[in-house]
């Protein structure tokens, strides 16, 4: 579902959020969400807490979600729903192949790409920064990281398009919609799964320089990854490396913009833009939910919640607590010390962050070497994602002015 463009006189939906995440606290660390009938944790100590007990608060819910074959299949490596030891076997055997320096590395990458991108807008003074910059980028980023072929990397456009487009749910989604949901999408995990099985055969045969034949190769304690368990990595890695990409850079153009001063400021001062892009994950954080299974009867916020229980630590609300953050409802682009907890924290610490991270700072400087001026003309032109999937924009149409 595409939330409505933005009309006259309501609030700007990103700034609505936050006001809701906000009020969540009122009714202290922990509260029953009656209309999704789930239990939320809303301040940063709790939050903090439950991520960092992964004995307690599981991240396997497959007991309490939906199944579907072909999905099922395709997560097996994904390692954000796995507790240890699985999750710290595979988690070690992929830090073998995608290491700092690998990240590292991919700058002078990142920038050429940027700036291919930035080269087709080159002769408009309007376009849409989502299609033209922010979605296109950590999609072909990952691609070529992989070794897919140039000719191929639309391919991972699609499947991201359909995997995180969120147009069979709601805002509330009930597990009857993530039923629908997971049907509708299982075509284009079939299609991809077949089509990166098919690579790491080939990249068996013939290894490359390319994270696909690192992955291959890495190796602990006589263990290896299975073909499928690097089918659910790369999964991951589209979402870890591109989704939160392109909401983050969406995210830091509006709230730029929504705050007078503040792109003028980062042009001045470039290197202020890593400070700037942290509060920017703090204010709106592209995953404001995550999911836990309470594995033993706890007591949070003087509830007594059992076991079998689905709690969802709320990073939205956390990042605004006032017991961790000097006015937290002020958006300070040079906010120091920023323990945000948008990619989490404890063993499941977001593992594309520094990519995330890395391509937002590299796209932003140059956004503001290409532009003297970058502004939105209208908040009615802008469409949003499904809140209930991802907190970005979908269509971003900007102004822009040259040197």
């Amino acid at each position: 579902m595409v939330i409505s463009k933005q009309r006259t006189g309501e609030p700007l939906l990103l700034e609505e959020l936050p006001d809701r995440w906000r009020e969540l606290r009122g009714a202290g660390p922990a509260r029953y969400d009656d209309t999704q009938g789930v239990w939320q944790v809303v301040d940063h100590a709790t939050v903090a807490t439950v991520l960092a007990d992964p004995a307690t608060y599981s991240s396997d819910l497959s007991a309490l979600a939906p199944t579907q074959p072909d999905f099922e299949t395709f997560t097996q490596g994904n390692f954000v729903g796995m507790d240890p030891p699985e999750h710290r076997k595979l988690r070690t055997l992929v830090s073998q192949a995608f290491t700092p320096r690998v990240v590292r590395g991919l700058e002078p990458r990142i920038e050429a790409v940027c700036a291919r991108l930035l080269d087709d807008v080159a002769g408009r003074d309007r376009f849409d920064l989502v299609d033209a910059l922010a979605y296109p980028l950590p999609i072909i980023v990952i691609a070529e990281l992989l070794g897919i072929p140039p000719e191929e990397h639309r391919l991972f456009q699609e499947w991201a398009s359909v995997l995180f487009g969120g147009d069979q749910l709601g805002e509330a989604p009930d597990m009857a919609d993530l039923e629908r949901a997971l049907e509708a999408i299982a075509p284009t995990v079939r299609e991809m799964n077949g089509y990166m099985l098919e690579h790491i055969r080939a990249r068996r045969a013939r290894p490359g320089d390319d994270l696909t034949s690192r992955l291959i190769a890495a190796e602990v304690d006589g263990a290896r990854l299975a073909d499928q368990e690097m089918v659910g990595f790369v999964a991951l890695l589209l979402v870890a490396g591109h989704i939160t990409t392109t909401a983050l850079l969406g995210n830091a153009v509006v709230t730029f913009d929504r705050h007078p001063g503040t792109d003028e400021a980062l042009r001045a001062d470039p290197a202020r833009i890593p400070a700037a892009v942290e509060e920017v994950l703090r204010w709106l954080p592209p995953f404001p939910e995550l999911g836990r299974r309470v594995t033993r009867p706890v007591v949070l916020g003087g509830h007594e919640i059992p076991a079998g229980t689905l709690l969802m630590a709320h990073l939205g609300a956390a990042n605004r607590d006032p017991a961790r953050f000097d006015e937290p409802d002020v958006f300070d682009a040079a906010r120091n010390p920023n323990p945000h907890l948008t990619f989490g924290h404890g063993i499941h610490f977001c593992f594309g962050a520094p990519l995330a991270r890395l391509e937002a700072r590299i796209a932003l400087r140059m956004l503001h070497e290409r532009f003297r001026m970058l502004a939105i003309p209208s908040y009615e032109d802008v469409t949003y994602q499904n809140p209930a999937v991802i907190v970005g924009v979908r269509h971003l149409p900007v102004e822009v002015g040259r040197p």
